[in-house]
Order: structure tokens, then sequence, then C-alpha cells
């Protein structure tokens, strides 16, 4: 990539593509995809704020949500709710790729919780994308 705009355009597009996919992904009923493509979409947005706010710092290899965001320097700033919605989303990334825990994440997912989480992340990445 060239420019650091050609980077932030790159991780808001493929977090618009998650986003996207974890919709197809309720509308076939496959749940843990729906938490899993909505926690990517997540990360990738806040990938590419980091991008945007500290072009001179290279990206940190995390994937943890809260952490990112403080590195970005917005947790502080954010609403409540926009805090313990990257906290409930944390186990639906690395829990879902082990056996054992990925029984337990499956279990919580439910129609109704999926609509809530897709509901959820599409506030969120507004909100990002407007601050």
């Amino acid at each position: 990539m060239d420019s650091d705009y050609s980077k932030i355009e790159y991780w808001q597009e493929m977090s618009e593509y998650d986003f996207e996919t974890a919709k197809a992904m309720l509308v076939t009923g496959r749940y843990l995809y729906v938490g899993f493509m909505c926690f990517q979409a997540v990360e990738k947005i806040l990938k590419g704020k980091f991008t945007e706010v500290k072009p001179e710092e290279d990206l940190p290899q995390i994937h943890n949500l809260v952490r990112l965001a403080e590195f970005i320097g917005i947790y502080d700033m954010m609403p409540q709710n926009y805090k313990r919605y990257l906290n409930e989303m944390m186990p639906l990334n690395i829990e879902a790729r082990y056996p054992r825990k990925k029984d337990e994440v499956f279990k919580s997912l439910s129609k109704e919780r999926c609509e809530e989480i897709i509901k959820d992340t599409e506030a969120f990445l507004k909100w990002i994308k407007e601050n």
C-alpha cells in the first residue's frame, strides 16, 4: 500500500466486508460466525482508526478490542454502553476457536442474541467512523 490513506481505506473496507458477512451468517443461521465476524469487523475498524490517528506508529499486533481502543486514545471518551459492548465481544473471537469454549459460546448465541449483536455492531461502527 502506497499511503496511509490506502491503509485506512483497506481496514475500513475489510471491516465492512466482515460486517456484511456477519449479516449473511445471521440469515443462514450460522450464529457462531455472526459473533465472530462482528468481532472481526470491529477489530478492523479499530485498526483503521489507529492507522488514521497514529500514522507514524506501527499497528499493534493484538486482538483485544479494549486495548486497541485504549491505544487509539478513544476508550475513555466512549459511552459506557460501547465499553460494555467491547468487553462482551471478546469471547466471540478467542473462545470461539477452541472446542470446549466454542460449545459454550455457541449455546449463548440465539437468533435474538445475534440480531442484537448485529444492531450493536452497526451502531458501534457508525460511532467509530464519526469520532
